[in-house]
């Protein structure tokens, strides 16, 4: 069994029966990377998949720790990743058994993300000049991503058809393709009517890039890294010192929500989480709550 052929099956699997995207695609490709590495240089000499035991598996995790100097969490995400490239090769039947099994993923805590205050995202959104085209177009970005929760990707790969603003919605494709209806605010519907019919409907557009609903200044579709980079200037000339990213305002659109009494799963399925339990970080409370909830209620709140 040779790892070249084993992981051009692996790619085939990810993108067409897991649809992921091409860059989760060759995350899990330098996962597996990474532990034919430590074989060749543990053994002096390429070990087939199907011929890994699990102490391999389990001196591996080490190395990630001592000679990569990785942390557990991304220890955690490489063995996830190895696993879904073996479990693959057990529904091909081209192993009898999963050596990763038996083998512990890293313990990590969960990390609370970084949330902003309404008064910083106001102060950012206060940053553009709207009389330019960047401008207005980078307030309307901001707005989307706070408002409607979306991921850097959902936002970059927003259409025009993908806008139904009579009904207050928005079509997102998120992770694996999957579609879901987000609803949309009337402050974000009008920044985005004001990007389109003053600067966007002006522009040269290129071709293929007609349907997309933010441009850059050349006529083609925004990247993720600009999205990235526009939002770290702004957060700068804003005042705003926490280290953010496209990423934040999806963080702070979900806990000003739970946070304002929405329902759980309601949220799960604004921010297209499978799972719930990816959800109720955002249920996470502050030390103000806490100190008020003991002041108001301990029995002993008054004794000195």
């Amino acid at each position: 069994m040779i790892w070249e052929d084993e992981l051009e099956e692996f790619k085939t699997y990810l993108k067409l029966e897991r649809g992921l995207t091409p860059n989760s695609v060759k995350a899990y490709v330098n996962d597996i990377s990474k532990l034919v590495e430590f074989l060749h240089q543990e053994s002096g000499t390429e070990v087939p998949p199907d011929e890994v035991s699990s102490e391999q598996f389990r001196n591996f995790i080490n190395w990630l720790a001592k000679e990569k100097a990785i942390g557990p969490r991304t220890q955690a995400r490489i063995l996830s990743g190895v696993r879904s490239f073996y479990k693959n090769l057990l529904l091909s039947e081209k192993v009898d058994e999963d050596p990763t099994e038996s083998v512990q993923a890293p313990k990590i805590g969960r990390k609370l993300p970084t949330v902003l205050s309404v008064e910083e995202i106001d102060a950012i959104e206060q940053s553009f000049d709207t009389s330019k085209m960047d401008g207005a177009r980078n307030l309307a970005i901001v707005e989307t991503l706070y408002s409607c929760g979306l991921r850097v990707s959902e936002l970059t790969g927003l259409r025009i058809s993908d806008l139904h603003f009579e009904q207050g919605y928005i079509t997102v494709f998120g992770k694996g393709q999957k579609e879901r209806l987000v609803p949309i605010g009337k402050r974000a519907q009008g920044l985005i009517s004001d990007y389109v019919s003053t600067f966007r409907n002006e522009m040269e557009i290129q071709s293929g890039y007609e349907s997309f609903l933010f441009l850059n200044k050349s006529g083609h579709s925004l990247s993720r890294v600009m999205v990235f980079k526009m939002l770290k200037d702004a957060a700068a000339a804003a005042g705003v010192t926490k280290v953010i990213s496209p990423h934040t305002l999806r963080h702070s659109f979900a806990t000003h929500l739970v946070d304002g009494g929405a329902n759980l799963r309601a949220v799960q399925e604004m921010l297209g989480h499978e799972s719930i339990l990816t959800t109720e970080i955002y249920t996470h409370l502050d030390n103000s709550y806490l100190k008020s909830t003991l002041v108001d209620f301990h029995p002993y709140k008054d004794a000195e």
